[in-house]
């Protein structure tokens, strides 16, 4: 898939109805100008109230939606708002305005991440479509199936999801589907990282992202330190380049392709789009896709950290993960052959010119707080430095004096730099050394778009001319026809549906008899097809010509300019919806009053809160039971062995529980139905499948922290289907939290008291890519069961690594957190089940920390004596809040 002039499998052409729509990210309105000119089918954009998972990208403004959409709706292309972050229930009133905004100005659809969000959503439009954001973690028809309960018009898989995996969730659904085609990958399940709160503070799921995926780490196994030479970037996958898989997409069912991409520039925006849009059109025309070594340098000059097919084509974790570098690299140049001075001799692997940008591959170096975008300020370089080409001279005996503009790929060359630009003392010969920017390039990107419309749309025009009778010109915009039947296309979208209108322009007065020369059908698609300027160009004339009549060729002008202005006019005006405000204030108020504390007689008695523990071993959960722990969770890693937990539960008397998967793939619902048939008291559900699975079968069910509850309407929504109680999202600070309780019942939470922050959940595995020589779970020989790894970070903290039964990696903060502080408060607003959640701790250590935070419950000992005691940091989910000291934006650092 990475080799270039390698056409993709071929399949037959395709008619316009199965042409998948090219969807393309637009930071800004230089980005939404460079996606419509150069072929996206839409575009996708946030707005600057937040509620998007892009908060550094320039977004746009809510006054500025009427202007945008009246742009798109002319030019044929729909527009996309992200709403794709979790909304907390004090920010949902503000909501309200948004969602009004984006309904009125004509905005096409909604990206959506929180149920309560979409529930708010349905509630005041019913004709504003929902798209599913892939931080839903969507990942099987099972899923989809719950969620469309919401109202969902499409779904954002997650990018973890191979072509065969899409086709057999496409056999199984008709709702329409998205996948990723290009761009940056997250290493972990979109909406399942809390690695960037967790470390410091600020939280994916709200669009604050701070990329620790990118920094090193390094890899301790067994307690000791294993020797990976130059791999230490464990976590950052190349970006994915799926442009040779585009048939098989298409031949999978997948409606709309997606380029990541809303914190790029506008000449990637325009370079990654005017790509796709000519391998999709090649893939329709001719079942291929063939991409050449110039085009791929192109889309790597743009950004790449190096491209892959990511998950397209299945797991292979040592493809997706090399751990060589982390940051944009561009295109492979060559490697150092002789350092002299200021200069690198080098055999080019392409074309370089005077002004390029060069990266050379150095020891890493600590570069400050620098805001990079790679990085998000981490202040950690990847192991590159950098700078333009200042000489360019050829190699060989009498030509050191011979001076280069620019030399073509395979020559050896020397390349100069500008003095002190480059530290040579940390380059070695043999060093990599890439091409990172093309000042031509990004010129001629940038001529792509910007002034007059350079992609224009196809119209038909038909003509009555009859002597004696008024001219007749009627317009419409142009309708594709299936290559199969000749008839219109089948695929009918809300925006399609309204462009099928036709203008039509009427002479005040009938034509003359032409003494000379009456109009012909050629004259007639000559003037009125001159069209330069407009949006528009002519595809195709009729026309019905009788009684030999006159028409003045300045009539024609006239009535050109007449049709172009009815046809704007017309594209430009927003669809007629109803907008429901009332009904969406009615859905953010609170299920009760936010002020209500539950009398300490209804305390007495219900008696002290139940505590749930979640165990990772037999031994943790054979110690819980020991403890009295009021309900335990059995979280294994081999599901045989789920069995023996609700054994040993059930002899102690004691609620069992069984932890679900994270994520449900199609083929693993077996994993799902293995769970059930052991019978537990109830189920730790994780995911949508396995909830409605479970209820399926009449067990109780218990929503995890993994379906990012963080507002009322959500809550309300999972307890409605039958859920018992939903554990509060991780996102949650402690005035956050207090927030959700004061606008929630209190019965239906369940909170973790004490936790190690999984961090990082992955389809990666770590395992596999270096302590094993395979490439995935068929070939891996399974080291996880053999190796006890661990994860170092720049401050020498050691994160523990662990794989599930799905063989998906999780890694888990080194310090544990504890929320003892607030528990107090809690019990107060009528939350009844408090959860300890164990990870290394032996027989010996779970039951001490179960006695403790059941002293906690009982009022016995305070909150700053169980975190201490327990040496926990003393915060909930991302942070303490207000009561918290700010910190550094990633502690790692």
């Amino acid at each position: 898939m990475n080799q270039p002039d390698v056409p993709a499998r071929t399949t037959e052409a395709l008619p316009p109805a199965r042409i998948p729509e090219l969807l393309s990210p637009a930071g800004s309105w230089q980005c939404a100008e460079a996606a419509v000119e150069n072929g996206a089918d839409a575009i996708y954009f946030g707005v600057d109230r937040g509620f998007n998972a892009r908060s550094r990208a320039a977004n746009f403004g809510l006054g500025d939606l009427p202007d945008l959409m009246r742009m798109l709706r002319l030019r044929g292309v729909r527009g996309y708002v992200t709403l794709n972050t979790l909304v907390f229930p004090d920010e949902m009133p503000s909501l309200i305005e948004v969602v009004d905004a984006i309904a009125k100005a004509g905005v096409d659809a909604v990206l959506v991440q929180d149920f309560g969000v979409a529930r708010v959503v349905r509630a005041m439009c019913e004709d504003l479509e929902i798209h599913a954001s892939t931080q839903m973690s969507l990942t099987s028809a099972e899923t989809i199936q719950v969620a469309a309960e919401l109202g969902l018009a499409r779904v954002v898989l997650a990018r973890e999801l191979s072509v065969r995996e899409i086709a057999k969730i496409r056999a199984a659904t008709s709702m329409p589907l998205e996948a990723f085609i290009h761009g940056a990958l997250c290493v972990a399940y979109s909406g399942q990282c809390l690695t960037s709160e967790s470390l410091g503070g600020r939280s994916a799921n709200r669009g604050q992202c701070a990329q620790a995926c990118r920094l090193p780490y390094e890899l301790v196994c067994d307690g000791e330190d294993r020797d990976l030479g130059d791999v230490r970037y464990l976590l950052s996958p190349q970006d994915l380049a799926g442009y040779a898989a585009i048939p098989d997409m298409i031949a999978a069912g997948v409606d709309s392709l997606k380029i990541e991409g809303r914190l790029k520039t506008p000449e990637y925006v325009a370079n990654i789009t005017g790509h796709y849009r000519r391998a999709i059109d090649q893939a329709v025309a001719h079942g291929a896709v063939r991409v050449s070594q110039r085009d791929r340098q192109e889309m790597e000059l743009s950004f790449s950290r190096g491209f892959a097919p990511g998950w397209l084509e299945g797991n292979d974790h040592k493809r997706l993960v090399p751990g060589i570098r982390a940051a944009k690299q561009g295109i492979v140049l060559g490697e150092v052959d002789e350092i002299r001075g200021d200069e690198i001799r080098v055999q080019i692997a392409a074309d370089v010119a005077l002004g390029d940008g060069l990266a050379i591959a150095s020891e890493a170096e600590y570069r400050g707080n620098r805001g990079d975008d790679a990085y998000a300020g981490s202040g950690f370089a990847d192991n590159h430095q950098g700078g333009r080409i200042y000489s360019l001279r050829p190699t060989g005996r009498g030509k050191k004096n011979e001076k280069l503009k620019a030399a073509t790929s395979g020559d050896h060359v020397w390349i100069g730099f500008g003095r002190g630009a480059i530290d040579f003392s940390r380059i070695d010969e043999g060093a990599s050394v890439f091409k990172n920017d093309d000042p031509k390039l990004n010129k001629k990107l940038a001529s792509t778009f910007g002034g007059k419309p350079r992609r224009t749309r196809a119209i038909d025009i038909d003509v009555f001319a009859q002597a004696g009778q008024p001219l007749r010109v009627t317009a419409q915009i142009h309708e594709p026809k299936s290559m199969a039947t000749g008839e219109p296309s089948a695929c009918v979208t809300e925006a399609a549906s309204r462009e099928r209108f036709a203008v039509t322009v009427f002479t005040d007065t009938p034509l003359e008899v032409a003494r000379k020369h009456a109009i012909a059908q050629d004259v007639l698609a000559d003037k009125l097809g001159r069209l330069g300027g407009t949006p528009f160009h002519l595809a195709e004339l009729t026309a019905e010509i009788m009684g030999g009549p006159l028409v003045p060729l300045g009539l024609l002008n006239s009535i050109r300019r007449d049709l172009v202005e009815q046809l704007t006019a017309r594209l430009e005006e927003p669809p007629t919806r109803t907008v429901d405000t009332e009904a969406g204030r009615a859905m953010v108020t609170g299920l009760r009053d936010s002020a209500c504390e539950v009398p300490a007689s209804a305390l007495e008695s219900a008696g002290v809160p139940k505590m749930s523990v979640l165990c990772r071993t037999l031994e943790q959960l054979e110690a819980a039971v020991a403890a009295g722990a009021d309900a335990v969770i059995a979280d294994f890693h081999e599901v045989r062995t789920h069995r023996e937990a609700v054994r040993v539960a059930r002899e102690g008397g004691v609620h069992v529980m069984l932890a679900s998967i994270r994520m449900q793939k199609p083929g693993e619902f077996g994993l799902i139905r293995q769970l059930l048939k052991y019978k537990p008291d109830a189920v730790l559900a994780r995911n949508l499948a396995v909830m409605d699975a479970a209820m399926s079968a009449d067990i109780p069910v218990v929503a995890d922290f993994s379906l990012n509850v963080a507002n009322h309407r959500s809550a309300e929504w999972l307890i409605g289907r039958g859920v018992k109680r939903v554990t509060t999202s991780y996102d949650l600070n402690a005035d956050q939290l207090d927030g959700l309780v004061g606008a929630t019942p209190g019965e239906w939470l369940e909170v973790v008291m004490h936790q190690h922050m999984p961090m990082f959940h992955m389809e990666h595995c770590v395992f596999c890519s270096v302590l094993s020589p395979g490439t995935n779970k068929t070939n891996c020989g399974r080291p996880c069961d053999d190796h006890v790894v661990q994860l170092r970070d720049r401050v020498g903290k050691l994160h523990v690594l662990q794989a599930d039964i799905a063989c998906r990696n999780t890694l888990y903060n080194a310090t544990p957190q504890s929320a003892a502080d607030v528990v107090g408060s809690l019990i107060q607003r009528g939350v009844g089940w408090f959860r300890v959640e164990l990870l290394e701790e032996n027989a010996h250590q779970t039951g001490e920390m179960i006695q403790l935070y059941r002293d906690l419950l009982c009022g016995h000992v305070s909150g700053p004596e169980v975190w201490r005691r327990l040496s926990a940091d003393n915060r909930v989910g991302v942070t303490r809040g207000t009561l918290e000291a700010k910190r550094d934006p990633l502690a790692i650092l």
